[in-house]
């Protein structure tokens, strides 16, 4: 079974956030969930964004790194958003990566090297008309990859919501939620 170190959107650690990690634990897998905000939770995209910023996304990055300089190499990271940020550094620079799962959320490759590594394989996942994704660069940063790496996926479902498959928002999609359950037990499964 897979190890991931799970990383949260820019709302916290919602409780749906939680029972999607729960989800990947009842299929086997070892799924940490460090918190980037400690403790911190927010009702709105722009009040968790704002402390983001007020943070600072260096220091989310920071944290995460240093949250995963406690566990083994041989991880696969992933995060949802915000959480991307952390996840996609340490999928591209830190040695022994075995794989990346992106949620709502890409950058280019550049933001953290020169190009992404051919031996990590990465699914990314989306809404087709997230205005956050579709909208802000997001999805060019992931068409990057997927052009440019041999193990890499674009999964765009229908839909205009960002926070799709967080159980505890007003935003969640079950049909797209499933479809992206599916697609990431397989990955796991298969690494």
């Amino acid at each position: 079974m897979a190890e991931v170190l799970l990383f949260h959107h820019a709302l916290g650690q919602t409780s749906g956030f939680l029972a999607f990690a729960d989800d990947l634990r009842r299929a086997g897998h070892t799924i940490h969930t460090p918190d980037l905000y400690d403790g911190r939770t927010f009702h709105t995209l722009d009040e968790g964004i704002a402390h983001a910023e007020e943070l600072g996304f260096g220091t989310i990055i920071e944290r995460g790194t240093r949250m995963a300089d406690e566990l083994p190499s041989d991880l696969i990271y992933a995060g949802f958003s915000l959480g991307v940020l952390p996840a996609q550094k340490l999928a591209q620079t830190r040695p022994g990566a075995r794989g990346a799962l992106l949620f709502y959320s890409c950058v280019p490759v550049s933001e953290f090297g020169s190009s992404w590594p051919a031996d990590v394989p990465v699914q990314i996942h989306g809404m087709d008309a997230d205005p956050i994704f579709m909208d802000e660069g997001d999805v060019d940063a992931a068409r990057e990859i997927v052009a440019s790496a041999p193990q890499a996926e674009l999964f765009l479902y229908p839909g205009d919501q960002h926070y799709f498959a967080d159980s505890s928002l007003p935003s969640y999609d079950p049909q797209a939620t499933a479809l992206l359950s599916k697609r990431v037990l397989d990955f796991l499964a298969s690494r």
